[in-house]
């Protein structure tokens, strides 16, 4: 009765298959063991495919929300635990392992009495990061890559500025992975995460963190450049002989950005993949409960000859509509919608001035806890160090569906700086929410670059990619856009002085003038459905 009632909170058809679970274990080549569990039709009698999921988190808790309703389906499933995580061996080092012992772990499998030689592998999050690192492997047939991106790094330094709450967050959650539930909240590790995201230097922080392990918090702000060559063990192959794939993200969940990213490339390289974009946060149970629902169709199709899972390739759910859209590729076709800011602020040019030392802060947008998703932008709007350019009353709703880009003219006092920029929602009460952002860190050691260049005027032309979107701007909102030169704790804070973000120990005081004048024409594009 319990597993009837939860396979229908999953969206499934009650699981009528008896299964067993055994504990298995996994030689490594350098001689320690993974420790899995291994679930089995109970009446099956020869070799099946296997599901394989590979993750540091508790294998009972996400065995109870993955592995056992599809194994009600029917399927054989192997949950592994990742090196140095619940009674594997070794020594849990975050994202370094997972290419050499993911590959073991299939070649063992191919071995075993109990599978046929057809592998699929599925999760979320840390483990879609393990699949992408056997991406391209002969015997994976199908993969679930759900929240995750092929490069790490996309989503620890987008646009350079390293993701401090996130990083922090997740640092904490992680060294306290056996003792409690990492992903939920735990007062005493916020406490504790709080203290450390003032402290500088931020390396610090390491041993501060309720138990974080010292190695990742370490490496990540030890190593804040994303194209440092420590972090290039992490990137997945994502146009190598990709098998068919399915995804599932959030228009809030801190992957979407990369994760639409990687859907293009593997689309634009032939491969079979789909993806839902629902208006989740970072492992919302809505978000989990389309993963399972969307794995049972897709793997029963790739592993068993089911049919083939019904509608387009890309369902997106329209924020402020209550609506699905589908689509056959991504971005959906769209006429670009350019917010000139010269036009809204009536100048030719406007200045803020950005001090480490009270870092202009972030409220909302795609974090690992709350608070997260949209927010009341009002706290932030009456800063000194924020920028607001407010377009007229809209005649009519306006869907925005796609990529946001945004070109901005800026003449900082130091060489150092951030610009960032957030799109906001202003309704006929005057609230502003946050609906999607963007942040570029300047470096003269990584300039000129494609997406930024310097002017004979020292003015530097800076593009950047905010995080997508589909939202309805409704018919008498107006639509605000926030400059500053940071959003903190969100993303770490520059100092200005060009010191690592993790040793720095002190900050100076920048002034950015923003020019939006004629001959530097500083925009916000919104991609707006036919």
């Amino acid at each position: 009765m319990i597993a009837a009632l939860a396979d229908r909170a999953l969206g499934l058809e009650p699981g009528r298959v008896r299964f067993t679970r055994r504990e298995v274990r996994t030689p490594m080549p350098d001689g320690i063991s993974l420790v899995g569990d291994l679930y089995r039709p109970a009446e099956a009698t020869g070799p099946l495919p296997v599901v394989l999921v590979r993750l540091p988190y508790s294998r009972q808790a996400f065995g109870a929300i993955m592995a056992q309703p599809m194994a009600r389906q029917g399927f054989q499933v192997l949950m592994q635990s990742t090196r140095g995580s619940f009674g594997s061996g070794g020594q849990f080092r975050p994202f370094r392992h997972e290419r050499p012992d993911g590959l073991a772990t299939l070649d063992w499998l191919r071995e075993q009495p109990w599978c046929d030689g057809r592998i699929a592998t599925t999760g979320a999050s840390y483990f879609g990061h393990t699949q992408w690192m056997v991406a391209g492997q002969a015997d994976v047939v199908a993969m679930g890559l759900h929240i995750t991106a092929s490069r790490m790094t996309d989503t620890f330094y987008p646009g350079g500025a390293p993701t401090l709450l996130n990083g922090l967050n997740w640092s904490a959650s992680i060294g306290n992975q056996e003792s409690d539930l990492p992903l939920l909240p735990h007062p005493l590790r916020t406490r504790r995460v709080q203290r450390a995201l003032r402290r500088m230097p931020l390396q610090a922080a390491d041993l501060d963190v309720a138990g974080a392990p010292v190695g990742f918090w370490r490496d990540f702000t030890g190593h804040g450049d994303p194209d440092d060559e420590f972090w290039e063990a992490t990137y997945g192959e994502r146009d190598r002989d990709v098998p068919p794939v399915s995804m599932v993200t959030g228009w809030w969940d801190l992957f979407v950005h990369a994760q639409l990213k990687d859907f293009q490339t593997l689309r634009e390289s032939g491969v079979d993949a789909r993806i839902v974009v629902g208006p989740w946060l970072h492992g919302a149970p809505a978000e989990l409960r389309e993963i399972v629902r969307t794995d049972v169709a897709f793997l029963d199709h790739h592993l068993r000859g089911g049919p083939a899972p019904e509608g387009a390739r890309v369902r997106l759910h329209l924020q402020q509509a209550d609506q699905w859209l589908e689509f056959d590729e991504w971005p959906p076709p769209a006429t670009p919608h350019t917010l000139d800011l010269g036009a809204l602020a009536g100048t030719e040019a406007s200045t803020f001035t950005y001090d480490p030392a009270d870092p202009t802060p972030a409220v909302g947008g795609p974090l690992l806890t709350k608070p997260a998703e949209q927010a009341d932008q009002g706290p932030v709007e009456v800063r000194p160090d924020v920028l607001l350019f407010t377009g007229p009353a809209l005649e009519t709703d306006l869907d925005v569906v796609g990529p946001v880009t945004a070109r901005l003219f800026v003449r900082p006092s130091v060489e150092y700086a951030d610009v960032y920029v957030r799109v906001c929602d202003v309704d006929e009460k005057g609230v502003s929410r946050n609906v999607v952002d963007g942040i570029r860190r300047l470096d003269p050691r990584s300039v000129p670059a494609k997406d930024v260049t310097v002017g004979p005027d020292g003015v530097y032309a800076v593009d950047l990619e905010l995080f997508p979107t589909a939202y309805r701007f409704r018919a008498g909102h107006r639509i605000r856009v926030q400059v500053a030169g940071g959003a903190f704790p969100r993303f770490a804070r520059n100092t200005g002085t060009g010191e690592p973000f993790g040793s720095a120990t002190s900050g100076v005081r920048c002034r950015t003038e923003v020019l939006h004048s004629a001959s530097h024409p500083s925009t916000v594009t919104l991609p707006v459905l036919a």
